[in-house]
């Protein structure tokens, strides 16, 4: 159509979003957490993850450290995938809802397995469930996504959602 935005006319439907959606979180390292107090004081960390399905996201923290305690306290959290090397105007982002806890009882062997492969396949230690449990440092901790969703080409903070569902279908369940 004329007059159209082509960028706007590039990314319009469900597929193509799903597409976006996976290469964006298979192309980062890191993700920024955000979580919230007691008080609903927010709190922002970046943190190096591994993903299942495009769903889960899993990373490992020190059960003291402040996104830690705020996750018991509330497991509402939500999340941004990004590259940050990107210029200005041309990254893509993947926003993240959902909820997080750690991860404990018979999802830490499938959990830790997950992370442990992701952290190899970046030339990273491997984990193992002793790594993650008491007396151990860190804890694994899990997001489970409720919605993502990506910026309206053009530069407008105007979200569009993506269901979760349709991005692992384009994806392998673990990658």
């Amino acid at each position: 159509m004329a007059g159209e935005d082509p960028a706007k006319a590039a990314v319009t439907n469900a597929a193509q979003l799903a597409v976006m959606v996976a290469e964006v979180i298979d192309a980062n390292r890191y993700l920024v957490l955000a979580t919230a107090d007691q008080h609903g004081v927010p709190w922002v960390s970046p943190l190096w993850y591994a993903h299942a399905g495009y769903r889960e996201f899993f990373w490992v923290s020190d059960p003291r450290a402040r996104h830690s305690q705020n996750i018991e306290i509330r497991p509402r959290v939500s999340i941004v995938v990004f590259d940050s090397s990107a210029h200005p105007g041309a990254a893509s982002a993947v926003y993240i809802s959902g909820t997080a806890g750690m991860v404990a009882g018979p999802d830490l062997e499938r959990s830790i397995e997950v992370y442990s492969r992701q952290s190899l396949e970046q030339e990273l230690p491997a984990w193992t469930p002793s790594s993650v449990q008491a007396p151990a440092r860190h804890r694994l901790y899990r997001a489970v996504a409720a919605e993502q969703s990506v910026l309206q080409p053009g530069g407008v903070d105007v979200r569009i959602p993506v269901a979760v569902e349709s991005v692992a279908a384009h994806r392998s369940p673990d990658h």
